[in-house]
């Protein structure tokens, strides 16, 4: 099941008590924070739950799979996702390896 942003409005809106627009003000708010400043260049870390990282990747070598030709792809800046070791603890808490 996957929580989409109207999941989490919805759970924001019961947990306190917040109107569910007020709550969806939140929420786009908070996202929006998050959107300009990955696009600034800046990583954003949310203690207790991860760090979002900003990139570079270089330029590299790449192939059209519909004509098969060569070029080469940009550079371009991508976002990765560190989970903190304290939400990797509750992910993995039902690993039944040792």
């Amino acid at each position: 099941m996957t929580c989409t942003k109207t999941t989490i409005i919805e759970k924001i809106s019961e947990e306190i008590e917040q109107s569910p627009s007020d709550a969806k003000n939140t929420v786009e708010e908070l996202l929006e924070i998050i959107k300009t400043t990955l696009a600034s260049g800046e990583d954003v870390m949310v203690s207790g739950f991860g760090k979002f990282c900003v990139n570079e990747k270089a330029p590299r070598k790449g192939r059209n799979p519909a004509t098969g030709r060569s070029m080469v792809l940009g550079k371009r800046r991508v976002v990765t996702f560190k989970c903190a070791g304290g939400l990797k603890d509750q992910l993995n808490i039902f690993d039944t390896k040792n």
